[in-house]
């Protein structure tokens, strides 16, 4: 498996990122700047946290229409793997790659601190190491982490088995109370029908190594390895 990690103005996870695939999963993997039209021949391309052209506008906006998402938009229709990780996720919202927006937090506060996940669909090559309802400990750090969809996009998210992250409790329950911005649903994390794009705001680089205190994150990362060897 190979990988390319996608590089904006105000990407500050990319590095995280490439340390993960790189010195822990053990993957050759690639920085791609955002203004490159195309990209290596890769497996997994992960779009990365931050900030990317300063949250201008939307976050995510403006991101949406450097070059090189073309070639990812094309990277995702021919099926194969595409990683959004929270600036990533709003990317990959933006660029229609997945369906839904993201609102201000609840709180309207920036949110950094570890958040329990629940994973609800082990049938994607993101989640195929993990059992469905087993729970994750994976830091967020968001101020536009609320997802928002209609009603009917909503029931088409579940229709086609799409919602894999929910926020919950340590034991694996959901409410407002375990939902940290709001989201609706609880959502943390959906996939695309073809399930071959993920989008998340935790982010499971920051918890790919016990010394971080979680290496949760790390069984995404091995669940894509296994898929894609």
């Amino acid at each position: 498996m190979k990988a390319a990690v996608i590089v904006f103005p105000g990407s500050n996870c990319d590095t995280d990122c490439f340390h993960a695939l790189r010195d822990v999963v053990k993957v050759p993997v690639e920085y791609v700047w955002h203004k490159d039209r195309h990209l290596p021949k890769v497996d997994l391309v992960v779009i990365p946290g931050g900030f990317s052209y300063g949250d201008y506008l939307r976050t995510g906006a403006i991101a949406r229409f450097s070059p090189v998402m073309e070639s990812v938009i094309q990277h995702a229709n021919d099926g194969r793997a595409v990683l959004g990780i929270c600036n990533g996720f709003q990317i990959l919202l933006e660029a229609g790659l997945l369906p839904g927006a993201m609102l201000r937090n609840k709180t309207l506060e920036f949110i950094c601190k570890h958040a329990w996940i629940r994973t609800e669909e082990n049938l994607t090559i993101f989640t195929g190491q993990m059992e469905p309802g087993e729970t994750l400990c994976v830091p967020i750090a968001h101020g536009e982490g609320n997802y928002y969809c209609d009603d009917d996009t909503l029931k088409s998210l579940h229709d086609h088995s799409q919602v894999v992250f929910r926020y919950c409790s340590e034991d694996g329950k959901t409410g407002d109370a375990f939902n940290p911005n709001g989201s609706k649903d609880h959502i943390a994390g959906i996939v695309n029908k073809k399930k071959n794009v993920l989008g998340m705001m935790p982010h499971p680089e920051r918890s790919s190594e016990a010394i971080l205190g979680s290496s949760d994150g790390l069984k995404i990362f091995e669940s894509i390895l296994n898929a894609l060897e």
